[in-house]
């Protein structure tokens, strides 16, 4: 399992993503999820990848691929005109590889191939742009209404998002939001765990303006989760008393 979060503010865009995949319990390894690519002063790219994971390796080894010969014959990462286009370019990408997967492996092959993937960047000139990719291609884009996409376990993390987000925090609060967001995940999904990368983009910079890979012994993320624990103790503790007995 996996979860990714790409979040859009005023300031720029924030992603964070955990690295473990499982075939079962007794075969879990740690895979990186995020990538990106930059053209210094000119454009700044990011994925995250949830699903198969051969499908997802083989989808971001050609995008490496486009990356490193530009051409746009190839509709490369870095020579398409528009963050919508390169959106369009890999989500054809992704339904080209799950259909050929499938088709190599027959009818039984149905279903075991789907991938998605969060797009996030900008292109000088234009606005920083995330989006969420879907394993038939089509995709969806943030906006004020939608201002954040997940992908994986996205149920246990989500209400914290909802509750907390605010357009115009900082980076540094959204990187806390996101962490109590994945705290929540990793305490009630045990496919979901550290190490988690972050990554932070900011508006016209077309390069990260920080990573970092959350570790095990990371005391912030442990304070983190410690003081979100306690703190939602004392929060309901100080919700008014329910009562079998009216007055």
């Amino acid at each position: 399992m996996t979860y990714c979060v790409g979040m859009i503010v005023d300031r720029g865009i924030v992603l964070m993503s955990d690295t473990r995949t499982n075939s079962g319990v007794d075969n879990i390894s740690v895979f990186k999820k995020m990538f990106h690519w930059s053209v210094p002063g000119e454009r700044m790219i990011a994925v995250m990848t949830a699903g198969n994971l051969a499908t997802t390796q083989a989808v971001v080894s050609q995008l490496e691929e486009r990356a490193k010969v530009p051409d746009e014959r190839d509709n490369s990462l870095l020579t398409a005109p528009s963050m919508f286009q390169v959106a369009t370019d890999i989500g054809r990408l992704l339904r080209k590889t799950i259909a050929e997967r499938q088709n190599a492996n027959g009818e039984k092959g149905k279903g075991r191939f789907t991938a998605s993937i969060i797009v996030a960047g900008q292109i000088a000139g234009m606005e920083p742009r995330l989006f969420m990719v879907y394993p038939e291609g089509n995709f969806i884009e943030a906006s004020h209404d939608t201002p954040f996409f997940q992908i994986g376990e996205t149920k246990y993390g989500r209400p914290i998002l909802i509750r907390g987000y605010d357009r115009e925090m900082s980076f540094e609060d959204t990187v806390k939001l996101l962490m109590v967001s994945f705290d929540s995940t990793l305490k009630a999904n045990l496919s979901v765990g550290l190490p988690l990368d972050v990554m932070v983009i900011g508006r016209d910079e077309f390069a990260p303006i920080h990573q970092h890979r959350v570790m095990h012994d990371d005391p912030y993320f442990q304070a983190i989760s410690s003081g979100w624990g306690d703190a939602l103790k004392n929060a309901f503790h100080s919700l008014p008393d329910y009562t079998f007995y009216s007055e």
